[in-house]
């Protein structure tokens, strides 16, 4: 198609009532251009071979026996910087004001293409991979029990394939690589967004492990939020010989808390809304002069986050009032709820066509169902077939029902954006759990990385030589997405990275988790370096059926 015929179909599609559903349609097969299908056949071998399979899969392996929590990824940020500045790309430390944050950048001019990941593990996730029940590598210490050990390294493949063949093909561009600090948090990005990181960036691809090879257009399902903790003031005395003369801020936080889930019943099914006590007082016969509490403020639009926090700042308000303290607050992190990028999907979506499921090995599927019947979940092994692309209209408001969130949101309010799940892990877990750091540094794991990395890759290389996909994601981004709905941040003008969060936690454990970090000059695989047959499975007990 013609850019003159392009521009006119365009032009009539926004013009129509069905414009938003007609404006992005596929574009050309990328077989009519023999020099585009070239590279993209190049680029998939290249990341399939073993060379960079094995980077992968020792990648993926040595961030999961990291296991570092949000804020405190240090060796992670050690270990894969140093990786890049092998490959020949510049990196930026501490960007935005976040010590473990960097960005690495190859290339020059346009386009610019950023690739994202996050790179956080759980609080008391830490398990044995390859193990079908709970087996703690260190008892309570973090773990990768949400899969993000995935997807940094899998940028990182798809961009040193994607960076060759440019240079082979005297290609222009730019690759830009950034991790998502803290996501488990929503801790950063929306910080990223402030800092300038994709002021000129063209697309973002983005990736988060998943048990399917997938994208989607649209509105994705889940919240935004926004993250409080409130601290309340009072006065200390005696809690048996002058309990009178105390102002207690922990009463002051059990009414909070007490109010908000009274009002529960009152808010509308969108919202989702928890909150932890992190401060509770020192010792039962001293009255508490400090307390705090952390509470997430989820819902689907940025008006209704904003209520709810405005509820939540009366409850500490009432509180106060109740107890003779005072209170104050700070947002520990943000995130707006997401929308992917039509015309990106519609690429991405070919190319995951294209390279298709991993072969699951009779091993793989042992895992994944004997986990399935130890959780009590169906038993329903690993994904065999790819998905049909997932759009998503303009959905009433009131028929969302809410649920996660990523601030990957804050991004694709930005820039042009699209999200690949890739099957690194299988449905199991209830997220956020041991469990689900099960597959995440096994054959499983690896064969995921390396499919999702080609299908970057190949993405990677139609946005360097199509520029009407770059053009249509701008007009669908500017036109449909960002027509009726700005994007206003969560986080005020004097809010920081709240870079203190977990560091006690890091500090407790680091030393016993050091002890297991993966040696791939000594071992081929983490699997091998811990002794683990793979998979373990418990021994059946009992008469045989």
């Amino acid at each position: 198609m013609t850019h003159t015929r392009l521009a006119l179909v365009l032009a009539l599609t926004l013009l129509s009532p069905t414009g938003v559903l007609a404006q992005a349609r596929p574009t050309p097969s990328p077989a009519v251009d023999p020099r585009l299908a070239a590279l993209k056949t190049a680029v998939q071998a290249d990341v399939r071979s073993p060379a960079l399979f094995d980077l992968g899969q020792q990648m993926t392996d040595m961030v999961f026996s990291f296991a570092e929590l949000g804020f405190q990824e240090v060796e992670t940020q050690k270990y894969l910087t140093g990786i890049l500045e092998k490959e020949g790309f510049r990196i930026e430390r501490g960007y935005a004001g976040i010590p473990t944050m960097w960005v690495a950048r190859w290339g020059a001019g346009a386009p610019v293409i950023a690739l994202g990941s996050d790179v956080d593990c759980i609080p008391q996730a830490s398990q044995k991979p390859g193990v079908a029940y709970r087996d703690p590598i260190v008892d309570g210490a973090p773990g990768h029990g949400e899969g993000h050990n995935s997807g940094t390294p899998l940028n990182i493949v798809a961009a040193i394939a994607a960076k060759r063949q440019m240079e082979k093909a005297k290609l222009p561009g730019t690759l830009v690589i950034w991790p998502g600090i803290a996501e488990e948090l929503v801790g950063t990005k929306a910080y990223y967004v402030r800092a300038g990181l994709f002021k000129d960036v063209d697309i973002v691809l983005y990736n988060h492990v998943g048990t399917d090879l997938v994208t989607s257009w649209g509105e994705a399902q889940g919240n935004g939020l926004v993250s409080v903790e409130y601290t309340f003031q009072g006065e200390s005395a005696h809690s048996a010989g002058a309990p009178w003369r105390g102002k207690s801020a922990l009463d002051a936080v059990e009414l909070m808390n007490a109010g908000w889930n009274a009002r529960r019943e009152h808010l509308r099914l969108q919202q989702r809304s928890h909150y932890v006590i992190t401060n509770g007082g020192d010792q039962p016969n001293v009255v508490p002069r400090n307390a705090s509490v952390w509470y997430y403020f989820r819902d689907t639009t940025y008006e209704y986050i904003k209520r709810l926090w405005e509820i939540g700042d009366r409850m500490a308000q009432g509180a106060a009032l109740m107890t003779d303290t005072t209170w104050t607050s700070r947002v520990l992190g943000s995130a707006w709820p997401q929308h992917y990028n039509k015309p990106l999907a519609l690429t991405m979506h070919e190319n995951i066509k294209a390279v298709g499921l991993p072969a699951w090995t009779e091993a793989d599927l042992t895992l994944a169902k004997a986990t399935q019947r130890e959780l009590g979940v169906p038993v329903v092994g690993l994904t065999t077939k790819v998905s049909e692309l997932k759009g998503q209209q303009e959905i009433p408001d009131d028929e969302k029902r809410g649920g996660g969130s990523d601030d990957i949101g804050d991004i694709s309010w930005t820039v042009p954006t699209v999200s690949l799940r890739f099957p690194a892990n299988f449905q199991a877990g209830p997220g956020h759990n041991w469990a689900n750091a099960i597959p995440m540094a096994t054959p499983i794991a690896h064969k995921g990385v390396n499919h999702g990395a080609q299908v970057v890759a190949m993405t990677v290389i139609d946005v360097l030589l199509r520029p009407d996909i770059v053009k249509d994601a701008r007009a669908y981004f500017t036109d449909v997405q960002t027509k009726d709905r700005k994007y206003v941040p969560l986080i005020r003008h004097g809010d920081q990275p709240a870079t203190h969060l977990n560091t006690a936690i890091q500090e407790k454990y680091r030393p016993a988790l050091s002890k297991y970090y993966y040696d791939p000059s000594k071992y081929r695989t983490y699997l091998e370096q811990l002794g683990i047959t793979y998979p373990t499975v418990r021994t059946p007990t009992g008469p045989t059926p």
